[in-house]
């Protein structure tokens, strides 16, 4: 039946409500009784969505930071409800004090996401995870941070200066199999054989080849 004053300005206010012994009646009785009776049926109204469980997913990743430093961090989204525990492990181990939380933000479909990074020296080898807690998970979810491989530039490298080499030698052994062409792809007929060939084929009532040509830009020569 009493009023609590936020600060010094209120206590004028705090007597005088306090000395309206009927309004605080009033006040009390709804309170007690439509108050928690209203809240019981809202909840009985949205059990479906206020009390669903909604499992939360993680993702972790790194980025440069100052002084050589590389900062991890671990995004965690969907979960509901609201409460959740995101902390860094270093071989196994909880390191709470190092981590860093961005807070706990609604999403637009009612769930909600947070963020946890921290700061470590990656010359410095380390088991790193991000370990997720939350009560619509059967047991608390483990995400393993795995740094940069930095061998992957150089195979790619080696591959692709190996593809380009197969590419010449293949070209070279094509060039090779086709010794009739020369210059811009003109066929030479070998001046020595075309007369015999000629006369045998008629010889034998065979049409005799036709005349070759060598045709360039500005003249056409018979051979």
């Amino acid at each position: 039946m009493t009023w609590v004053a936020a600060d010094i300005g209120a206590q004028i206010t705090k007597r005088r409500w306090e000395a309206e012994v009927n309004d605080n009646q009033q006040w009390k009785r709804y309170v007690e009784g439509n108050c928690i009776s209203w809240l019981r049926s809202a909840l009985e109204y949205g059990k479906e969505t206020l009390q669903r469980k909604v499992c939360p997913t993680a993702r972790v990743s790194d980025r440069s930071s100052r002084d050589g430093l590389t900062t991890l961090s671990c995004k965690v989204s969907g979960f509901y409800p609201r409460d959740i525990t995101v902390t860094w492990l270093k071989n196994g181990e909880s390191r709470q004090q190092e981590t860093y939380s961005e807070g706990i933000l609604p999403n637009g479909d009612g769930t909600y996401q947070t963020w946890v990074t921290m700061e470590i020296d990656p010359k410095i080898k380390a088991q790193y995870s991000c370990q997720v807690e939350h009560e619509s998970l059967l047991e608390p979810l483990s995400v393993s941070w795995e740094p940069n491989n930095s061998l992957i530039p150089i195979v790619a490298g080696v591959i692709t200066a190996a593809v380009l080499i197969g590419v010449i030698i293949g070209v070279f052994f094509w060039k090779k199999q086709c010794p009739g062409r020369t210059g811009d792809g003109y066929a030479v007929a070998q001046a020595s054989d075309q007369g015999s060939s000629g006369s045998d084929r008629s010889a034998k009532g065979l049409q005799p080849n036709p005349p070759c040509f060598l045709c360039d830009e500005f003249r056409c020569e018979r051979l």
